[in-house]
């Protein structure tokens, strides 16, 4: 079985957000949102340009084509606005793991509900729909925020892997793995859900009362 015949491109919807197969038609919106520096720090693509936004997407559709990954573009549900993206990778169907990762998020929305939401239901697809028993995680073992927030979300850190990727200035990346097994799920998605209430209801207190909108921490950046 390939990658392709086991994950599929498909459409999920939550309150809040709604993560979509990503397009050539998510350019301008993704490129509107997407051009802020500290977007791409940790990341192994910098993209500060549309034309490198362009190249991002294209690559990401071609590895689509060849079955490797899913890419979704990260859509607000209330404006309809694409504010990121995020994919499924390293898609390994007979041992049934796969990896969520290249996620990123444009500033204004990272310490909302959106980032919660979509984690929500990509590992439901992954769990509930394709039965997964493994879902991993990476980031760039600097990137401390991002470690604790993926703790945070209730993942296992595993280990580092040394030298794992070179870094668009150079350097020579270590990279920090996490992960979330089947027998894990219903703690992981109890913790999301009652994660995903807090936050919808801080919004709605912040709307009311600006001054009361809790100092939330950033979401992680995989990839």
């Amino acid at each position: 079985m390939t990658g392709r015949a086991w994950v599929e491109p498909v459409t999920l919807e939550g309150t809040y957000v709604r993560l979509e197969p990503l397009s050539m038609d998510h350019l301008s919106g993704l490129t509107n949102v997407g051009l802020d520096a500290e977007i791409w720090r940790w990341m192994p693509m910098f993209v500060q340009s549309p034309q490198d936004m362009r190249t991002l997407i294209e690559e990401a559709l071609a590895e689509a084509d060849a079955g490797t990954m899913v890419p979704f573009a990260t859509i607000e549900r209330a404006t309809g606005k694409p504010v990121g993206s995020t994919r499924y990778l390293s898609i390994v169907p007979p041992h049934r793991r796969l990896e969520i990762g290249w996620t990123w998020l444009a500033p204004a929305w990272q310490r909302s509900a959106v980032n919660t939401e979509a984690k929500l239901l990509m590992l439901q697809h992954s769990f509930d729909k394709l039965g997964a028993l493994r879902v991993e995680f990476k980031t760039d073992a600097l990137n401390e925020q991002s470690r604790t927030a993926l703790l945070k979300i209730g993942t296992t850190e595993e280990g580092i892997f040394r030298r794992h990727m070179v870094m668009p200035g150079g350097r020579r990346r270590d990279s920090a793995y996490y992960s979330i097994i089947e027998e894990e799920w219903p703690r992981v998605r109890q913790h999301l859900e009652a994660r995903l209430t807090r936050l919808s209801r801080a919004a709605e207190r912040a709307a009311e009362s600006p001054a009361e909108l809790p100092d939330l921490e950033a979401p992680p950046v995989e990839g």
